[in-house]
Formats: C-alpha cells, sequence, structure tokens
C-alpha cells in the first residue's frame, strides 16, 4: 500500500482494516468511510468526496490483492449510504469499479460485488436508469454465474432494479433495445430466463411501449421458445401471449409487414411449439393486418401448405394453418387484377380491422365451378378503415405465389390435402386475376396434365375445375382458332365450342358485354389444347383411360359443356395416327355417352337430330367413330339412324371379324337391353314404318355365335307383332311412329364411304402389326 499521505483523508487505521481478510473488520471500516464521507457531504466538499471514491476504486477495488477489492466494494457501498440522494451525482465512480469486480474469478469477490452495488442501486433508486445498460449487461453476466450464492446476490439485485424501472417513467427504452436485441441471442439457460424475466417486467410497464419495438426481438423470442427447460419455455410462452393480446387491443400501432418474414421462418421450425405459436401469429396478422400481408405471400404459402397435409398427432397446427390459408386466400380480390406492376400500386390504409372481409368465401369444397359476386360493401371496408389514415403500396406477388404452387404441386411426396390447397389457390387466382394468370398458364399447364395421374379422386376433381376453368375463361381468348390448322379431312361444318350458362361464374370484371350460354361461343384456345394434351395423355397412359378415363370425362362434361368435349375430342381422333388407340377411345366415349347420366341432354340431342347442331355433331361423332365398327352401329341406333345402322351391318361381312369384335357386339346387345333404348324397343311395335331397325338387329343376331347374348336377343325379336296383327290396329288411328325430315340434310352414302376408308386402314394397321410381331417371332428364334 502507498504512503500514508497517498491515502488521505483515510486514517491509516482505516486503510488497514479496508485490507483485512476478516468481514467484520471491513465492515467496520466502512462505517468510518460512511461518517467521513457524511461529513464532507454536510461541509458541501464535493473534491473530497471524489477523491475519497477515486482512492477506494483505483487503490481497492481495481487492486491486485484480493482483500483489498473487497474492501474497496464495502467502501464505495459506504459512500453511498452516506451521499444518500446526492448519490445519484457520483454514480459513474461508484458503479463502474463495481460492475468491473463482476468478472473476478473468485466467487466471493463477486458475491460481495453483487451486495455492494445492491447497495448503491437502493441508495440511488431512480438515479441509476441513465447507467441501465451497464447495470443489465453486468447482471445478464451473473445470472449464468456457477456460484449458487452469487446468483441468489444477483437476483435480489436484480428485483430491486426491476422495481425501481416499474415505479419509474424515465426508463430509455430506445437505448437498451440494441442491448436487449444482442443478448437475446443467448444460449445459456439461464442468461435466456433473464431476458424472459426483463421482457415481461417491461411488457407489464403501462408507460413502456415495448410494442414497438417488437420486430427487433422476435425472432429471438422465437428462438428462446425452443429452449430444453419447461420453465423457460413457459415464460416465453406466457411473453409471447402478453404480446399478442397487446396486438390485438392495438392493431394500428403494429408494424405487421416487420415482422412478417420472422414469422415465416418460424412457421416452418421442427419444434412444434415453435410451429405452432408462430402459426398461431400468422393467423392473427393476416386477419388484423389484411392485405398488408399479400406481399409476403409467397413465404406465408411456403409455410402453410406443408401443414395441411400433417396427421393427427399435429392437428393443431394443421387446423391453424388452414385457418392462414383460407384467411390468406380471401385477400386476393379482382383490383388486384387491374393493377400493373409497372404503375404505382394501390395504396391501401396500413391497419384494417379484425373483422375485414375482403370477398365472399369461394365455395372452394364442392364439385361445381364458380365465380362469386364480389361483395362490394366488404370490398369498401377492406379498402378505406376510419381507423388510421396512414396508407401503404401493396401489390399482389403473383409471380413469386404461382413459383411456390408449382413447386408444392410438383413435389410427389407432398400430402394429399397439400395438393387440394394448391388447386384450390390456383383456381382462386384463375377467378380473381384472370388476365395475370394467364401469363403463367403455358407453364403451368404441363403440371396440371400430369396432375390427372394423381392416386386422389378428389385431387384430379380439383384438377378438373382448374382445366375446366382455364379452358373456358375470356381472359384466355386469343386470335388463333380453336382447332388443328390441318383440313386434310373433309368436315361436315365448322366446330363450334360452346360453355354451359353457370349461375354466378362470371364477374363484371372478366367478362363485359359477354353473355354465357350454349349458343355463345365462349370456349378459348386453350380448351382445344386442353383436349389435344388430354387425349395424348390418355395415349401414353393407357392405364390411366382404363381406371380414370370415363370419370376425367364425365367431370369434364358437368364443368364444360358435353357438346364441345365430344365434339373437340372426335375431331382430333380423327387425325389421330395410332388406329389402336383411337378405336379403343372411341369405344370409352361411346360407353359414356350412352350409359352416364351426366349426357342424359346430349342423348336427347342426338335422338332426335332436329337442328342443324345436333346433325352437325353426329356427323362429327359418326366419322371418328368408324374407328370402331360396332360403336358406330350404336351411334346410329341412338339416333335412330336404322337404315344406315343396316348398311353398316351390312359392310360386316367385308370386316375382319376377332374375338373383340364379337364380344363388342355381344356389348351391345346388352345395351339395347338398358333403359337408354327403350324407345328403340318400343319402335318395334310398329313393324311397318320401322323395317330397318329390325333388320339391323336381325343382322347382329347373324353375327353372334350362338351366345348368351345371341339367345337375349333372339328373344327379343321373337316379340315382335305379326305387321298384319298390328295393321289393323294402325287404321284405327293415324300412325304417330317417329319419321324422320331431316334426314335430307345428311349424306349418308358419303358417311359409308368414309366408313370404308377408315376399316381399311384398321385392316392395313393390323396386317401391318402382324408382320411386325412375325419379325420379332423370327429374331427371337434366331
Amino acid at each position: 500500500m502507498n504512503a500514508e499521505r497517498d491515502l488521505s483523508p483515510l486514517t491509516p487505521g482505516v486503510v488497514r482494516a479496508l485490507t483485512d481478510k476478516l468481514y467484520e473488520k471491513r465492515k467496520v471500516a466502512a462505517l468510518e468511510i460512511e461518517k467521513l464521507v457524511r461529513e464532507f457531504v454536510a461541509q458541501n466538499n464535493t473534491s473530497q468526496i471524489k477523491h475519497v471514491i477515486q482512492i477506494l476504486s483505483q487503490e481497492f477495488a481495481l487492486s491486485q490483492h484480493p482483500h483489498s477489492r473487497k474492501g474497496g466494494l464495502i467502501g464505495l457501498a459506504a459512500c453511498s449510504i452516506a451521499l444518500g440522494k446526492d448519490s445519484g451525482l457520483y454514480l459513474k465512480e461508484l458503479i463502474e469499479p463495481v460492475l468491473t469486480c463482476f468478472n473476478d474469478a473468485d466467487s466471493r469477490l463477486r458475491y460481495y460485488a453483487c451486495e455492494a452495488l445492491y447497495n448503491i442501486v437502493k441508495v440511488a433508486r431512480g438515479s441509476v436508469l441513465p447507467h441501465f445498460n451497464v447495470l443489465f449487461d453486468g447482471l445478464s453476466k451473473l445470472a449464468a454465474d456457477p456460484d449458487p450464492n452469487v446468483k441468489s446476490g444477483s437476483e435480489l439485485l436484480d428485483r430491486l432494479l426491476k422495481d425501481i424501472v416499474t415505479e419509474s417513467n424515465q426508463f430509455d427504452l430506445v437505448g437498451f433495445i440494441p442491448l436487449l436485441r444482442e443478448r437475446i441471442y443467448s444460449n445459456n439457460q439461464y442468461a435466456r430466463q433473464f431476458i424472459i424475466s426483463w421482457i415481461l417486467v417491461l411488457e407489464s410497464v403501462p408507460d413502456i411501449n415495448l410494442l414497438d419495438y417488437l420486430p427487433e426481438i422476435l425472432d429471438g423470442l422465437f428462438q428462446i421458445l425452443g429452449d430444453n427447460s419447461k420453465e423457460i419455455r413457459k415464460m416465453c410462452e406466457v411473453a409471447l401471449g402478453e404480446f399478442l393480446k397487446e396486438i390485438k387491443k392495438n392493431p394500428s400501432s403494429v408494424k405487421f409487414a416487420e415482422m412478417a418474414n420472422i414469422l415465416v421462418i418460424h412457421c416452418q421450425a421442427a419444434d412444434d411449439l415453435i410451429q405452432l405459436t408462430a402459426m398461431c401469429w400468422m393467423r392473427e396478422f393476416i386477419q388484423l393486418a389484411g392485405r398488408v400481408m399479400l406481399p409476403y405471400s409467397s413465404g406465408i404459402l411456403t409455410a402453410v401448405l406443408p401443414c395441411l397435409s400433417y396427421d393427427d398427432r399435429k392437428k393443431n397446427i394443421k387446423e391453424v394453418a388452414n385457418v392462414c390459408n383460407q384467411s390468406l386466400m380471401k385477400l386476393v380480390i379482382p383490383e388486384d387484377d387491374e393493377m400493373d406492376e409497372a404503375k404505382p400500386s394501390m395504396t391501401i390504409p396500413a391497419e384494417p380491422t379484425s373483422e375485414e372481409s375482403l370477398s365472399k368465401p369461394e365455395a372452394a369444397t364442392t364439385g361445381e365451378s364458380q365465380r362469386n359476386e364480389l361483395d362490394i360493401t366488404a370490398l369498401k371496408q377492406s379498402l378505406f378503415f376510419p381507423c388510421s389514415c396512414e396508407r401503404i403500396q401493396v401489390t399482389l406477388n403473383l409471380d413469386g405465389i404461382v413459383q411456390v404452387l408449382d413447386y408444392h404441386l410438383s413435389d410427389t411426396s407432398i400430402g394429399m390435402m397439400t395438393r387440394i390447397a394448391v388447386l384450390k389457390w390456383l383456381y382462386h387466382l384463375y377467378i380473381k386475376t384472370p388476365r395475370k394468370m394467364f401469363r403463367h398458364t403455358d407453364s403451368l399447364f404441363p403440371i396440371l396434365l400430369r396432375t390427372l395421374s394423381d392416386e386422389s379422386d378428389e385431387v384430379i376433381l380439383k384438377d378438373l375445375e382448374l382445366l375446366a376453368e382455364i379452358a373456358s375463361s375470356p381472359a384466355g381468348q386469343t386470335e388463333e382458332g380453336h382447332g388443328p390448322s390441318d383440313g386434310s379431312d373433309a368436315q361436315p361444318g365448322p366446330v363450334e365450342l360452346h360453355v354451359p350458362a353457370r349461375a354466378g361464374q362470371l364477374s363484371s370484371s372478366s367478362t363485359k358485354g359477354l353473355e354465357c350460354s350454349p349458343s355463345t361461343p365462349t370456349m378459348n384456345s386453350y380448351f382445344y389444347k386442353f383436349m389435344i394434351n388430354l387425349l395424348k395423355r390418355f395415349s401414353s397412359e393407357r392405364k390411366l383411360l382404363e381406371t380414370r378415363g370415363a370419370f376425367i370425362i364425365r367431370q369434364l362434361c358437368l364443368l364444360l359443356n358435353a357438346e364441345n368435349i365430344f365434339h373437340s375430342m372426335a375431331d382430333i381422333l380423327l387425325r389421330e395416327e395410332d388406329l389402336k388407340f383411337a378405336s379403343t377411345m372411341v369405344h370409352t366415349l361411346n360407353t359414356i355417352l350412352l350409359t352416364s347420366s351426366e349426357l342424359f341432354q346430349l342423348r336427347n340431342q342426338l335422338k332426335d337430330l332436329k337442328t342443324p347442331e345436333s346433325r352437325n355433331l353426329f356427323c362429327c361423332l359418326y366419322r371418328s367413330w368408324c374407328h370402331n365398327p360396332v360403336t358406330t352401329v350404336s351411334l346410329c341406333f341412338l339416333t335412330q339412324n336404322y337404315k344406315h345402322a343396316y348398311d353398316l351391318i351390312q359392310k360386316f361381312g367385308d370386316l375382319e371379324v376377332t374375338v373383340d369384335f364379337l364380344t363388342e357386339v355381344d356389348k351391345l346387345v346388352q345395351l339395347i337391353e338398358c333403359p337408354i333404348f327403350t324407345y328403340l324397343r318400343l319402335q318395334l311395335l310398329d313393324v311397318k314404318n320401322n323395317p330397318y331397325l329390325i333388320k339391323a338387329l336381325y343382322g347382329l343376331l347373324m353375327l353372334l355365335p350362338q351366345s348368351s347374348a345371341f339367345q337375349l336377343l333372339s328373344h327379343r325379336l321373337q316379340c315382335v307383332p305379326n305387321p298384319e296383327l298390328m295393321q289393323s290396329t294402325d287404321n284405327t288411328k293415324p300412325s304417330t311412329s317417329f319419321k324422320r325430315t331431316a334426314a335430307s340434310n345428311i349424306d349418308y352414302t358419303e358417311l359409308l364411304q368414309h366408313f370404308e376408308k377408315v376399316q381399311n386402314k384398321h385392316l392395313e394397321a393390323r396386317h401391318q402389326r402382324a408382320g411386325q410381331a412375325e419379325q420379332l417371332d423370327r429374331r427371337v428364334v434366331l
């Protein structure tokens, strides 16, 4: 120790006592220092006060000798007690040496440092707030101290400091936030507990608005939520819950946009608690902030969509994710289609209310493709909120959304519910923003066609709804024709594509001046492209045609228009080079036409052939149906062209009769006995006016071997009444039998020639396949 004069006004006895190893002697010295400082305070001798503090700091608290450091700490505490309310004038000099001792290797010394700082803070009270950051920094380190006594001392000091902050209105939150943001990423369990406890305290103080700075610490809070300690996780849950309550109470002051990406990241967390909490926050953000969240839609969907396929083990996350998905979908409105990214985007209030409803919910769960009319009142609510005058620019990032949807639909490992949600999203976007969505149609089209091979019927149904919307939307109209440019095969008439009227289908923004009815050609260029690619897919994936072909075509007939579907497919099959596939496809289409309840109206239209459109359709179907002789006959039966059916059957003698051929004749006989052909069976009563019907049926009978089908048709023909008996009945009243008046408009001779031409092609193809098979067998033998 230096000479006595260097340490004045401290007496040699005080100096010796301060460096003694016994606590009691150091305490006596501290009492002497307190008495000395009180005298200086009474004399207002600030220079001597500073000198004493400096000696205690430099010569004792920062000494190399451990007992001297202990004496310096208790001496500084004594000075603070003596200064009383004036201690605030010397806090920097009092606090800094004590905080330095927080890092001492000796645990006892760290404990004494806590004790000394406690006494200093207790006296100074609110005067310590300007030094809060250094105090907080020191305490955060001691919170993780391995010594239990040091931790206990730091906790006492921590509670005292919290009391001071709680009762004060001068806390510098702005200056504290950078330190809190830094410390919140600590991985130490006790440091995290310390941080959360302070956040809870600051959140509870009415005069401290921590919500303004939530974006600075939200990510760190979610990190702490994943701590291994249940107690810390619970504390963090409480803190986040308090913040969420505050957000709901004061949404106008929340910086939603600044926290959106933070939530997106944690909504994808592996930890269930983090993911569920983040998803709950995201749900509230979307409902409270409304369209403010639209620019983050692609990120939100990236996080939300996979959750929709969770099993019951994560049922809560799945349910919240579903609400997020539905709420986000409602934010997209028709006005988004009118905005141009190159122009200034629409300005809307930063803060909508929690009761926001942008548009009526889409009937996404039904099988019908419907466009709901825009709820004008709800739209106004979504655009103008009296609660806030602040306006921000919001633009729908459609490119990003489509990219995310495309990725999730292409991922074969993704769950069924996610794929359904993706398809609903795409359908919704085509309804609300058709003009912009059609820019992405060419890239989406291949994946939508591949999705038709999905294992789930519900996925296929949603996919078909979307494809039907693409094919019929007026926004997809181009100057291109609907059909192929190749005109090598003569057509009975132009291919007219119509779409049926659907209630509430067209919004005013997408179909200005257009009326949707069966006589209005509103199909766009994608319709024919869709039909071509669908048939190509059936051709390349025969299993899809066998297992789902009928289901797909029947649903399309409901979603679009049966006449258009059959007309276009027949036109495309007319040019099909794979004749075997053409025959199979025609047989499939014919079965659907004759048996499906969805095609009742189309069957009635073809049965009578009263209109030019129906006759045109018959001729178009007939030309393609010629790929399969038996289906051609059944089409003639359906359309009551009995003479032509008889003429066709006469030609069957020149065809190669195979087992498959006879099997199809067998099936046709079974069909004749079905309710669909009730009218045909009743016409057998009118022998006089339907001779060719009877001849055609006898022709089929002669083709069949004596099988069960032969017996069935033979018994039916035995029921045909005697013409003479029926003649007497006919004389009593005019005949009401069917007489076709429009037959003269159809060139049946030309149709018969076309049938022969097609059958010759099939015969040549079969011989060619047989020759190739024979050559292959020879190679195998060699």
